[in-house]
């Protein structure tokens, strides 16, 4: 499994247009083609400007190719043009995540 951790920051005072254009034309093909995140959310304290999502994957390749996929959909296509025209995004940081050797393995008695 991995993890594809996202932040993105937007400039000061437009992370509520930005949240609900999103909501509006990005989330359902997002949705559709990755399946459901692990958290999607707007950072409460430090950087209020920002928010983060977490997708899971069972491997690289697997996210290449929902992305892939993603990436060919007119709909999300839409959505990446009306980002970019609202101007609301300032940074963008992506990180893969991979679960340490203990994570996930049973307590010991």
């Amino acid at each position: 499994m991995i993890l594809d951790h996202r932040t993105y920051t937007c400039h000061p005072g437009r992370i509520k247009k930005h949240m609900k254009l999103y909501e509006e034309f990005g989330w359902e093909a997002q949705r559709r083609h990755l399946g459901e995140p692990v958290i999607y959310g707007a950072v409460e304290t430090g950087d209020v400007n920002s928010y983060v999502h977490v997708w899971a994957y069972k491997s690289a390749s697997d996210r290449a190719e929902k992305r892939a996929a993603m990436a060919a959909d007119p709909e999300w296509q839409t959505f990446l043009k009306l980002s970019a025209e609202s101007g609301n995004l300032l940074k963008q940081v992506n990180t893969i995540l991979t679960p340490a050797p203990f994570f996930g393995k049973p307590k010991s008695s």
